[in-house]
């Protein structure tokens, strides 16, 4: 078998695969499509929307199904928690205002550590 044999039965495999990989997305498509109509036609039958609504909401809903899915990479990587800085108008805090801070500080820390050690866990 040459080079180009090989080529040519791993560019038909791709092909057959990008084939099968759109039947299957087709039948999916088509499964929601009537799952949803399903739902759309109860709630009209309950009063909860119109015909109009019920068409809407079925296009709606397949229209987000047939939609390319996010990234997931990017979805992987959550940002880390905007800081949040407490002012208040106060000059000096008392003692005990002053040792409730330290202590939620050191809640928050430790919380952070283990949110950071329940994903190294979960990687």
């Amino acid at each position: 078998m040459g080079l180009g044999d090989l080529v040519q039965k791993a560019v038909y495999l791709g092909i057959g695969v990008a084939s099968l990989a759109g039947e299957k997305a087709g039948e999916k498509i088509a499964e929601l499509r009537v799952q949803v109509q399903k739902l759309a036609d109860e709630m009209v039958e309950r009063g909860e929307m119109t015909t109009e609504e019920a068409r809407k909401f079925v296009d709606d809903m397949v229209n987000k199904a047939q939609q390319p899915a996010a990234n997931t990479s990017d979805a992987a990587k959550p940002a880390e928690p905007r800081r949040i800085e407490i002012v208040t108008d106060e000059e000096e805090p008392d003692q005990a205002t002053t040792s409730q801070t330290d202590e939620m500080r050191r809640q928050v820390m430790e919380l952070q550590e283990e949110l950071r050690r329940l994903k190294r866990d979960k990687l």
